[in-house]
């Protein structure tokens, strides 16, 4: 994958998960929608930036065809993700809605659990679907 085409995936991943997140954080709190996107914003760009560095090291370590990991890998890969960005995250939650960080990670916990069936499910997708464009590229040629 070129970097411009890991950028891409990136943003639109980080679009997609600040949208579904905002709407299900604003339906789930008490907390209005502007201090939820203002969060969400930040929070984005720093799983944005995050996403970037952890699927380069990624990839250099599990080689091969995306579209022909298994279960298993597909698992580690997105839990160890979400582990890290946790640590990132918590403590820029707590400072923007002014709250303790055991209540900043229990909202945390909330949108890991969410965003990581959200990223299982995106990524399958993505990599099917670039997988599906690659090879009718190839076949046009």
């Amino acid at each position: 994958m070129s970097i411009i085409e890991r950028v891409f995936h990136s943003v639109l991943f980080e679009v997609l998960a600040v949208t579904f997140s905002i709407i299900g954080l604003s339906i789930f709190t008490d907390f209005d929608v502007k201090s939820l996107s203002g969060m969400m914003i930040v929070v984005a760009t720093i799983a944005m930036i995050w996403n970037f560095i952890f699927n380069w090291g990624f990839d250099r370590v599990i080689t091969g065809d995306k579209e022909k990991r298994p279960l298993k890998v597909r698992v580690v890969h997105v839990s160890l993700f979400e582990v890290g960005l946790l640590f990132f995250t918590v403590p820029v939650m707590a400072y923007i809605l002014n709250i303790g960080i055991v209540e900043a990670l229990i909202m945390d916990l909330g949108v890991t659990v969410f965003i990581t069936i959200y990223a299982f499910t995106y990524n399958f997708i993505y990599d099917h679907t670039r997988a599906f464009i690659i090879r009718s590229r190839a076949v046009a040629c």
